[in-house]
Protein backbone atom coordinates (compact mmCIF):
# COMPACT_ATOMS: atom_id res chain seq x y z
CA UNK A 1 0.00 0.00 0.00
CA UNK A 2 2.94 2.54 0.73
CA UNK A 3 4.51 2.35 -2.53
CA UNK A 4 1.62 3.36 -4.53
CA UNK A 5 1.13 6.34 -1.55
CA UNK A 6 4.98 7.13 -2.25
CA UNK A 7 4.57 7.34 -5.85
CA UNK A 8 1.49 9.62 -6.03
CA UNK A 9 3.69 11.49 -3.42
CA UNK A 10 6.58 12.07 -5.90
CA UNK A 11 4.21 12.65 -9.01
CA UNK A 12 2.42 15.53 -7.21
CA UNK A 13 5.81 16.83 -6.45
CA UNK A 14 6.69 17.26 -9.86
CA UNK A 15 3.55 18.58 -10.65
CA UNK A 16 3.55 21.65 -8.63
CA UNK A 17 7.67 22.03 -10.11
CA UNK A 18 6.93 21.55 -12.95
CA UNK A 19 4.29 24.29 -13.14
CA UNK A 20 5.89 26.31 -10.94
CA UNK A 21 8.80 26.14 -13.48
CA UNK A 22 7.00 25.80 -16.88
CA UNK A 23 4.31 28.82 -16.06
CA UNK A 24 4.81 32.44 -14.62
CA UNK A 25 1.51 33.88 -14.32
CA UNK A 26 1.15 37.62 -15.67
CA UNK A 27 2.40 40.17 -12.75
CA UNK A 28 0.10 42.75 -13.51
CA UNK A 29 -1.47 44.22 -10.51
CA UNK A 30 0.47 42.23 -8.20
CA UNK A 31 3.21 42.51 -5.94
CA UNK A 32 4.61 41.28 -2.70
CA UNK A 33 2.67 43.09 0.03
CA UNK A 34 4.27 41.18 2.62
CA UNK A 35 8.02 39.64 4.07
CA UNK A 36 6.93 36.89 6.29
CA UNK A 37 4.11 35.21 8.37
CA UNK A 38 3.87 32.85 11.22
CA UNK A 39 0.65 30.33 11.76
CA UNK A 40 -0.22 28.67 14.87
CA UNK A 41 -1.00 24.85 13.70
CA UNK A 42 -3.79 22.49 14.78
CA UNK A 43 -3.89 19.01 13.07
CA UNK A 44 -6.33 16.02 13.86
CA UNK A 45 -5.29 13.13 12.12
CA UNK A 46 -7.03 9.41 10.86
CA UNK A 47 -5.67 7.68 13.90
CA UNK A 48 -7.66 9.74 15.95
CA UNK A 49 -4.18 11.59 17.01
CA UNK A 50 -3.73 15.60 17.17
CA UNK A 51 -0.41 17.67 17.00
CA UNK A 52 -0.04 21.61 17.87
CA UNK A 53 2.20 23.75 15.83
CA UNK A 54 4.18 26.84 14.95
CA UNK A 55 5.42 27.64 11.25
CA UNK A 56 7.62 30.84 10.21
CA UNK A 57 7.02 31.73 6.52
CA UNK A 58 9.18 34.04 4.23
CA UNK A 59 7.49 35.13 1.13
CA UNK A 60 10.27 34.53 -1.58
CA UNK A 61 7.40 35.55 -4.29
CA UNK A 62 3.92 36.08 -4.95
CA UNK A 63 2.85 32.85 -5.34
CA UNK A 64 5.64 31.04 -3.52
CA UNK A 65 6.83 30.70 0.79
CA UNK A 66 9.56 28.81 2.35
CA UNK A 67 8.58 28.03 5.97
CA UNK A 68 10.17 25.80 8.93
CA UNK A 69 7.52 24.30 11.02
CA UNK A 70 7.88 22.80 14.57
CA UNK A 71 4.95 20.60 16.28
CA UNK A 72 4.04 17.90 18.98
CA UNK A 73 1.68 16.00 19.55
CA UNK A 74 0.81 12.24 19.98
CA UNK A 75 1.38 9.44 17.27
CA UNK A 76 -1.02 6.58 17.37
CA UNK A 77 -1.02 3.24 16.16
CA UNK A 78 -4.08 2.03 13.59
CA UNK A 79 -4.56 -1.11 15.59
CA UNK A 80 -5.37 0.17 18.65
CA UNK A 81 -8.75 -0.32 19.95
CA UNK A 82 -10.40 1.90 22.94
CA UNK A 83 -12.38 -0.13 25.71
CA UNK A 84 -14.42 1.12 28.38
CA UNK A 85 -13.14 1.06 32.23
CA UNK A 86 -14.40 -1.34 33.89
CA UNK A 87 -17.84 -0.39 35.62
CA UNK A 88 -17.66 -2.39 38.45
CA UNK A 89 -14.67 -1.48 39.90
CA UNK A 90 -14.44 0.27 43.07
CA UNK A 91 -12.81 3.22 41.82
CA UNK A 92 -13.34 4.81 38.78
CA UNK A 93 -10.84 4.70 35.57
CA UNK A 94 -10.27 6.02 32.46
CA UNK A 95 -11.04 3.86 29.61
CA UNK A 96 -7.94 1.88 27.75
CA UNK A 97 -6.31 0.62 25.09
CA UNK A 98 -5.54 -3.37 25.22
CA UNK A 99 -2.43 -4.25 24.64
CA UNK A 100 -0.88 -0.83 24.23
CA UNK A 101 2.99 -0.65 26.27
CA UNK A 102 3.69 2.88 25.52
CA UNK A 103 2.28 6.26 24.45
CA UNK A 104 4.12 7.72 21.54
CA UNK A 105 4.57 11.75 21.59
CA UNK A 106 6.49 13.53 18.73
CA UNK A 107 8.58 16.31 18.01
CA UNK A 108 8.54 17.35 14.88
CA UNK A 109 10.59 19.52 12.49
CA UNK A 110 10.51 20.33 8.92
CA UNK A 111 11.50 22.92 6.05
CA UNK A 112 8.22 23.21 3.66
CA UNK A 113 7.27 25.08 0.78
CA UNK A 114 3.96 26.42 -0.31
CA UNK A 115 3.09 27.28 -3.82
CA UNK A 116 -0.23 29.04 -4.73
CA UNK A 117 -2.16 28.22 -8.47
CA UNK A 118 -3.38 31.13 -8.97
CA UNK A 119 -4.14 34.49 -7.36
CA UNK A 120 -6.88 35.32 -5.13
CA UNK A 121 -9.74 37.93 -5.93
CA UNK A 122 -8.51 41.41 -3.73
CA UNK A 123 -11.85 41.53 -1.46
CA UNK A 124 -13.23 37.95 -2.57
CA UNK A 125 -11.96 34.49 -3.08
CA UNK A 126 -10.10 31.98 -1.81
CA UNK A 127 -6.53 30.97 -2.84
CA UNK A 128 -5.88 27.18 -4.04
CA UNK A 129 -2.00 25.75 -3.35
CA UNK A 130 -0.04 22.72 -2.13
CA UNK A 131 2.56 22.82 0.66
CA UNK A 132 4.91 20.14 1.10
CA UNK A 133 7.65 19.92 3.69
CA UNK A 134 9.84 17.25 5.28
CA UNK A 135 12.34 17.48 8.23
CA UNK A 136 13.62 14.82 11.63
CA UNK A 137 11.56 14.01 14.33
CA UNK A 138 11.70 12.71 17.40
CA UNK A 139 9.40 10.35 18.94
CA UNK A 140 9.29 10.47 23.03
CA UNK A 141 8.09 6.61 24.24
CA UNK A 142 6.26 6.97 27.79
CA UNK A 143 5.58 3.47 29.42
CA UNK A 144 1.92 3.17 29.22
CA UNK A 145 0.10 1.71 32.95
CA UNK A 146 -2.83 0.25 33.54
CA UNK A 147 -4.99 -0.35 36.98
CA UNK A 148 -4.72 -4.23 37.66
CA UNK A 149 -6.77 -6.41 39.96
CA UNK A 150 -4.02 -8.79 41.62
CA UNK A 151 -7.07 -11.06 43.59
CA UNK A 152 -6.64 -13.48 46.85
CA UNK A 153 -6.24 -16.87 45.64
CA UNK A 154 -8.24 -17.88 48.83
CA UNK A 155 -10.79 -14.91 48.41
CA UNK A 156 -11.60 -14.13 44.42
CA UNK A 157 -13.64 -11.09 45.68
CA UNK A 158 -10.80 -9.71 47.45
CA UNK A 159 -8.33 -7.89 45.54
CA UNK A 160 -5.58 -5.49 45.45
CA UNK A 161 -5.05 -2.53 42.67
CA UNK A 162 -1.78 -2.15 41.21
CA UNK A 163 -0.50 0.09 38.57
CA UNK A 164 2.11 -1.42 35.87
CA UNK A 165 3.73 -1.19 32.97
CA UNK A 166 3.68 -4.46 30.61
CA UNK A 167 6.57 -6.53 31.40
CA UNK A 168 7.32 -10.41 30.72
CA UNK A 169 6.39 -11.07 34.44
CA UNK A 170 3.08 -9.33 34.05
CA UNK A 171 1.84 -10.40 30.79
CA UNK A 172 -0.72 -12.92 32.02
CA UNK A 173 -2.11 -10.43 34.07
CA UNK A 174 -1.76 -6.96 31.54
CA UNK A 175 -3.36 -8.93 28.54
CA UNK A 176 -6.42 -10.34 30.92
CA UNK A 177 -9.50 -7.95 29.73
CA UNK A 178 -11.03 -9.40 33.09
CA UNK A 179 -8.22 -8.16 35.30
CA UNK A 180 -8.09 -4.47 33.70
CA UNK A 181 -9.59 -1.46 35.68
CA UNK A 182 -8.86 0.87 33.53
CA UNK A 183 -6.16 3.36 32.47
CA UNK A 184 -3.43 4.58 34.87
CA UNK A 185 -3.18 8.35 35.15
CA UNK A 186 -1.51 9.93 31.73
CA UNK A 187 1.58 11.38 34.45
CA UNK A 188 2.74 7.91 34.96
CA UNK A 189 5.70 6.91 33.82
CA UNK A 190 6.89 10.66 32.49
CA UNK A 191 9.69 9.85 34.37
CA UNK A 192 10.54 6.93 32.08
CA UNK A 193 10.73 8.69 28.47
CA UNK A 194 12.97 7.22 26.34
CA UNK A 195 13.78 8.70 22.78
CA UNK A 196 12.86 7.16 19.23
CA UNK A 197 14.63 9.31 16.56
CA UNK A 198 12.99 9.05 13.25
CA UNK A 199 11.83 11.52 10.25
CA UNK A 200 8.94 13.21 8.75
CA UNK A 201 6.81 13.79 5.69
CA UNK A 202 3.66 15.73 4.82
CA UNK A 203 1.80 17.18 1.50
CA UNK A 204 -1.28 18.49 1.56
CA UNK A 205 -4.07 20.63 -0.32
CA UNK A 206 -3.07 24.28 0.93
CA UNK A 207 -6.91 26.08 0.93
CA UNK A 208 -6.20 29.86 2.35
CA UNK A 209 -9.02 32.42 2.76
CA UNK A 210 -6.57 35.05 3.09
CA UNK A 211 -3.66 34.34 0.89
CA UNK A 212 -2.23 37.89 0.34
CA UNK A 213 -4.26 39.73 3.66
CA UNK A 214 -2.55 40.65 7.29
CA UNK A 215 -4.35 37.79 8.81
CA UNK A 216 -3.88 33.93 7.95
CA UNK A 217 -7.04 31.85 7.16
CA UNK A 218 -6.37 28.77 6.04
CA UNK A 219 -7.19 24.61 5.79
CA UNK A 220 -5.01 21.64 4.69
CA UNK A 221 -6.01 18.13 3.87
CA UNK A 222 -3.45 15.85 3.04
CA UNK A 223 -1.48 12.78 4.03
CA UNK A 224 1.83 12.38 6.03
CA UNK A 225 4.58 9.81 6.86
CA UNK A 226 6.36 9.35 10.05
CA UNK A 227 9.49 7.07 9.88
CA UNK A 228 11.86 5.40 12.52
CA UNK A 229 14.50 3.90 12.38
CA UNK A 230 13.67 1.10 14.42
CA UNK A 231 9.77 -0.37 15.02
CA UNK A 232 7.78 2.21 17.25
CA UNK A 233 6.99 -0.40 20.49
CA UNK A 234 3.15 1.31 20.57
CA UNK A 235 1.53 -2.28 20.99
CA UNK A 236 2.85 -5.44 22.42
CA UNK A 237 2.89 -6.94 19.04
CA UNK A 238 2.07 -5.76 15.63
CA UNK A 239 4.32 -2.73 15.32
CA UNK A 240 5.80 -0.74 12.81
CA UNK A 241 8.55 1.92 11.79
CA UNK A 242 6.21 3.76 9.76
CA UNK A 243 3.27 5.53 10.17
CA UNK A 244 1.19 6.79 7.50
CA UNK A 245 -2.04 8.98 7.98
CA UNK A 246 -4.21 11.24 6.59
CA UNK A 247 -4.76 14.92 8.30
CA UNK A 248 -6.58 18.34 8.26
CA UNK A 249 -5.03 20.99 9.68
CA UNK A 250 -5.97 24.34 10.72
CA UNK A 251 -3.66 27.55 9.91
CA UNK A 252 -4.08 30.80 12.07
CA UNK A 253 -1.87 33.20 12.06
CA UNK A 254 -0.21 37.06 10.53
CA UNK A 255 1.68 38.85 8.04
CA UNK A 256 4.18 41.16 8.25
Amino acid sequence: MLRPLFCLSFLAFLTVEGWSQGYRPPVTGVGIVYNTETTFNFRLTTNRAYALGVEFGRLRTYYKTTSFNFSFGELKSPKEQRQSADPAASRSFRPYVFGKQNNLFMLRSGWGVKRYFSEKAKQKGVAIGMNYSIGPSLGLLKPYYLALAYTNPDDPRNFRVLHQKYSDGNADVFLNNTRILGASPLTRGISEITLLPGASGAISMHIDWGAFDEFVKALEIGFMLDVFLKEAPILVEQNSPMFFNFFVNLQLGKRK
